[in-house]
């Protein structure tokens, strides 16, 4: 029985010829990734159990991307740990204001992650880099810190999940919907601990932004890793900018999937989580009259240039409605000034939204847009919980840049279409 390409990845990085689903293996890591609330208990960690040198000052990342510009005293001093921990080890990729960027766009941008690599992050969304045919995936502080020190960590291999996919997208739909259908289709604990390996020809409908949101969402189905092939669409986003060498793994043909699920795309229209979870799942023309308070277009989901072109396609000679806030959240310094650069500063100025600098804040209800009580939000985040935005009796709408920018506009759950766009 031939091997799926997570089960090839982890082999090949634990020396061994095959692994199997449920194998214990320790295997040697190519990146560790921490941010400014999980690398603080991490650190402490570290330090005591009395590691020296980290194993390797170039396959660590430390991004302040939570609380930053600092919120408050607490997440000030949390920062300052880790500044100073990035110091003393020579930590090569450490990013703090105005170099930073939301992790999870950011170190793709930066190169630090290639298909074939194995990459733990003290963060769930660490399965983001599964897009580039890597093997990503969160894990605690405790085993960032043991991560940082030896360069290796421990993993169960898990079982997979093949999602087929075929046609084409319809207009206004992307990659945020792809993956919201999904969960909505086998719920949040639908591939407990599985890799969920995308494949198929519809595979090449989608852009790198698309996979990358598709596999930061993995984990909200309750997923080890997703992971989609390596393409040329792949290989001409990785090739410009990583240059070492890099390995890419594709699934055996005769590969042991627990399920394949056939996905259509052309099939799949506009939709929106509906809270309290990802799973509860609407199309746009199903979800009624939701009026809303705020809007966020943002995050390590939806926060890429061409999330933002899509939002401000939407957006362009509108006005967004007074009863709506509406933050506009470039991922990295990158993309601030390629969309300032490219006018969509202005289009969103001239709408009436707010543009932040890079951060993570309102995702998680830690830092500006958090929400009152009986507040509404639609975000292009990737959670919904109850409170996950601020106050235990708001309300968060998980959906794409132009369905979040068409709401912004009319003031309810809307689709571009209603605008007719």
């Amino acid at each position: 029985m031939g091997m799926t390409m997570s089960q090839k990845i982890l082999a090949a990085h634990a020396g061994l010829d095959r692994v199997t689903p449920g194998q214990l293996i320790r295997a040697r890591l190519d990146l560790v990734l921490g941010n400014d609330i999980t690398a603080p208990v991490a650190v402490n960690e570290y330090r005591k159990a009395g590691f020296g040198p980290v194993f390797d000052k170039d396959k660590i990342a430390l991004v302040l991307d939570h609380f930053t510009p600092n919120k408050d005293i607490k997440a000030a001093e949390q920062s300052k740990q880790i500044r100073e921990f990035a110091r003393e080890k020579g930590i090569t990729h450490f990013y703090d204001v105005g170099e930073v960027g939301v992790e999870h766009a950011l170190l793709p941008e930066k190169g630090l992650v290639a298909p074939g690599e194995l990459i733990i992050g003290a963060d769930s969304h660490t399965c983001t880099y599964g897009a580039l045919g890597a093997f990503s995936t969160g894990v605690g502080s405790t085993d960032m810190a043991a991560g940082m020190a030896k360069g290796i960590a421990w993993f169960k291999v898990p079982e997979a999940i093949r999602f087929e996919l075929t046609g084409m997208l319809k207009p206004w739909v992307s990659g945020k919907d792809v993956i919201l259908h999904i969960i909505g289709k086998i719920g949040v604990d639908g591939a407990l601990y599985r890799s969920m390996e995308f494949s198929g020809d519809g595979v090449a409908e989608l852009s790198v932004d698309d996979r990358l949101c598709m596999a930061n969402m993995a984990i909200e189905a309750g997923a080890k890793n997703g992971i989609f092939p390596v393409d040329d669409i792949t290989r001409a986003y990785v090739d410009a900018r990583v240059s070492r060498p890099y390995t890419v793994y594709a699934a055996d043909p005769d590969a042991n999937y627990e399920q394949i699920i056939p996905i259509d795309l052309s099939q799949i229209k506009p939709t929106v989580a509906f809270p309290h979870l990802p799973e509860n799942t609407r199309t746009v023309d199903e979800a009624g009259d939701i009026a809303v308070d705020q809007v966020i277009i943002g995050s390590c989901t939806n926060g890429r240039l061409e999330d933002l072109r899509v939002a401000a396609e939407v957006l362009r000679g509108r006005k967004v409605s007074p009863d709506v806030r509406t933050i506009i959240i470039p991922a990295t310094q990158l993309i601030y000034r390629q969309a300032m650069d490219e006018g969509l500063f202005t289009v969103f100025l001239d709408a009436g939204c707010a543009i932040s600098t890079p951060t993570c804040g309102p995702c998680l209800g830690g830092h500006m847009g958090i929400l009152a009580r009986g507040e509404r939000a639609v975000a292009t985040t990737n959670r919904n919980f109850v409170g996950r935005m601020g106050h235990p009796e708001s309300e968060v709408y998980l959906a794409s840049p132009a369905v979040a920018a068409a709401t912004a506009v009319l003031g309810r759950i809307a689709s571009p279409e209603e605008l007719d766009l």
